[in-house]
């Protein structure tokens, strides 16, 4: 019987999870801020920005909002940064990417305080998650292990396949399963018989960036798949990097697009900005 995982129901338990925790939070005289930072006005960045405001609004989170013109310097957007890591009120930052061409990426992500680094990018928490320390996880990755779990699928000693290694999903979501007990394989563009790894996946994880790239003759029967891509496809349908028409028959579950993978990056960012007050609080 294949089983269809339903993001949005699993997001919205782990929501009203965290409102519990801020509740309950608030009610020892302790609130939380999360400072959200968009340079420019990128369509698709200004509806996940309206999203992460909305999920603020609901579990109880002050959001307070930066919003840059296209043409903010790198100086007055490490100044916003500064002004963020300083202000003892902010338990997250989050500078909604990508940014303009002419900033540079790497020099804001590092500026922010890890403390207070919710999206988990800042390699002080890339180096504690590798470890098993304590600190943020990535959102995406940590969302997908959620969706598992409690979704009622065994990690333990499963093969686990991933294909993508970029450093927001593929990389941090190998770690993960590897931190769940997955026996673990990362593709890429260099994997040779792509095809022939992916049929080997238990749990076969999809973020390859390319619309419906994966279909049924690359998972084996009884798989569980999860799709992380979300694109436009050419009649304006949202899809993801798999096919999920042809796939969901071989699978015993499935992501679909949307409704998967999607409304779980924010609900965990909501959950990591409450972790942003209870491990670093003052």
């Amino acid at each position: 019987m294949m089983q269809i995982i339903d993001g949005k129901k699993i997001s919205q338990e782990i929501k009203d999870e965290v409102k519990e925790e801020v509740a309950q939070l608030k009610a020892e005289g302790k609130d939380i801020a999360l400072a959200v930072i968009q340079v420019g006005a990128d369509p698709a960045s200004s509806v996940y920005v309206r999203n992460k405001k909305r999920a603020c609004e609901y579990v109880g989170i002050e959001s307070v909002s930066y919003e840059l013109p296209e043409e903010t310097t790198q100086e007055e957007l490490m100044a916003i940064v500064d002004k963020c890591n300083k202000d003892p009120k902010i338990n997250g930052i989050l500078v909604q990417l990508p940014l303009p061409k002419h900033l540079d990426e790497d020099e804001v992500l590092l500026a922010i305080d890890p403390k207070k680094d919710v999206d988990g990018f800042h390699p002080v928490s890339v180096g504690n998650m590798v470890i098993g320390e304590k600190g943020f996880l990535p959102c995406t990755p940590a969302g997908v292990i959620q969706l598992l779990k409690r979704s009622g699928v065994e990690i333990d000693g499963k093969e686990c396949v991933v294909v993508g290694r970029s450093n927001i999903v593929g990389k941090p979501m190998a770690m993960l399963l590897l931190r769940e007990n997955g026996t673990v394989t990362i593709c890429h563009s260099h994997t040779k018989d792509l095809k022939e790894v992916c049929k080997r996946a238990d749990i076969l994880v999809v973020a390859i960036g390319k619309p419906k790239f994966i279909d049924d003759s690359y998972v084996k029967d009884g798989a569980v798949v999860i799709d992380v891509g979300i694109h436009r496809n050419e009649n304006n349908k949202l899809c993801g990097d798999v096919d999920y028409d042809k796939v969901a028959p071989k699978t015993t579950a499935i992501t679909p697009v949307p409704g998967g993978v999607g409304p779980m990056t924010i609900a965990m960012l909501m959950k990591n900005c409450v972790e942003s007050k209870k491990l670093f609080g003052e």
